[in-house]
């Protein structure tokens, strides 16, 4: 029969008609929480903070999409997770002793030098 299975099950799954797993079970597991702190996650922001350093420093008065475009086509950098809009987070958060902004009068959109 399709619903009784024989084999000891990896998880302890409670497992439904057609074998299927009883979604309850599943979701009554406690859940395992990740921190985030990882040598990798670590480097890449690093990378990431370097970058944006880089290229405010060769670039002075660039906007936040031109640093998007600058890690997305010029570096390659594809996995970055970085919009425009982020930036405008991300800048102030890691780099304000490093990167400095001031609001162009005309856009309104924030131009970013090297502090």
């Amino acid at each position: 029969m399709v619903g009784d299975v024989k084999f000891p099950l990896k998880w302890s799954i409670a497992w439904g008609p057609k074998a299927i797993p009883l979604w309850n079970n599943i979701l009554s597991r406690p859940n395992i929480t990740m921190d985030g702190q990882g040598s990798q996650k670590t480097a890449r922001l690093e990378r990431l903070k370097l970058e944006i350093v880089e290229y405010v420093t060769t670039n002075p008065g660039c906007s936040a999409a031109d640093i998007v475009d600058y890690l997305s086509n010029t570096r390659r950098m594809r996995n970055h997770g970085l919009t425009s809009r982020k930036v405008g987070f991300f800048i102030p958060r890691y780099l304000k002793n490093c990167v400095m902004f001031t609001l162009d009068r005309s856009t309104g959109k924030r131009v970013y030098n090297v502090a």
